[in-house]
């Protein structure tokens, strides 16, 4: 993995299987994540794995984010099929994208992003039976973005959210957070 000292410079992106009520069907969310912030830039949903969707996504991502063509992220990821695809790769080259790859067989190479659809997966409100459609699927991954970006306090960013990571609230809220342990420390120093 490459190392960022700001937002948008290092992306990383991958595909997971979301389980359906039927058996040996899935959907497949497409997640591209922040390496800085931990903040999902982009997300989408599908019913299958294809180098169209994952160009689409990432064409997505660089709008969202109004990234100009010459401030564009590495981009990380594995060594999956639709990442090694001319119709990817081609995408990447128009973007202005450079790419990152993980080591072959080497499963944690992608670990963040890895780490994000851990979190999903075991969330309380994952449906442990799978989803009945399509559409089902996107309002849950929509309705859990929300809260992974807006609401989860992040202990690999010191507890703020992505999103206020990836907007730059983060700072503000540190420093009064380590101006409120201060105070503390110094009204009740034995508890220190």
């Amino acid at each position: 993995t490459q190392i960022a000292n700001g937002i948008n410079q290092v992306w990383m992106w991958d595909i997971s299987y979301l389980p359906s009520t039927t058996k040996g069907r899935f959907f497949y969310l497409y997640m591209v994540e922040d390496l800085y912030s931990r903040y999902g830039i982009h997300w989408e949903v599908h019913e299958c794995e294809s180098a169209e969707h994952a160009a689409k996504l990432l064409e997505q991502a660089c709008w969202r984010e109004h990234l100009p063509l010459g401030q564009r992220p590495v981009l990380h990821q594995d060594n999956g099929s639709v990442m090694k695809s001319y119709t990817f790769n081609a995408k990447l080259k128009e973007l202005g994208i450079s790419s990152s790859y993980s080591r072959p067989r080497v499963s944690d190479d992608n670990a963040y992003v890895e780490s994000f659809f851990r979190t999903m997966k075991y969330a309380p409100s994952w449906p442990r039976k799978g989803f009945a459609t399509l559409e089902d699927a996107k309002a849950w991954v929509h309705k859990f973005m929300h809260w992974y970006n807006e609401e989860h306090q992040h202990s690999g960013i010191q507890f703020v959210t992505p999103a206020q990571r990836h907007r730059g609230e983060d700072k503000e809220i540190l420093d009064k957070r380590t101006q409120v342990y201060a105070q503390a420390k110094s009204k009740n120093p034995e508890r220190w």
